[in-house]
């Protein structure tokens, strides 16, 4: 993988977040990008890392799946961020981030 895409999914809650988020790992080639994130008043983010196309399928699915027991606030795909941009982002190889297992 060249130069990895984010894609950014934020819920009203943590357990519509884990639900998307293990919909966005079982449908794409995505890694989980660090450890999952509480912004306040409620509201938690995740970060996933792949090519282009995965992010987007994985946002997509896990967006429905939050969708399905509580509410999105966000989701976005920043396709292929310039690198002063991934600096910022969680690692996974800093913090043993999950990879999807085929």
């Amino acid at each position: 993988m060249s130069q990895p895409s984010i894609g950014l999914l934020e819920t009203k809650g943590l357990v519509p977040l884990i639900y998307g988020t293990d919909a966005m790992l079982k449908a794409a080639d995505v890694e989980l990008a660090g450890p999952m994130k509480g912004v306040g008043s409620g509201l938690v983010s995740t970060t996933v890392v792949g090519d282009v196309a995965a992010v987007k399928a994985a946002l997509d699915a896990g967006a429905e799946a939050a969708n399905q027991i509580g509410e999105v606030v966000s989701a976005h795909v920043i396709a292929r961020p310039q690198a002063e941009t991934v600096k910022i982002i969680p690692s996974a190889a800093k913090t043993g981030g999950a990879r999807k297992s085929s």
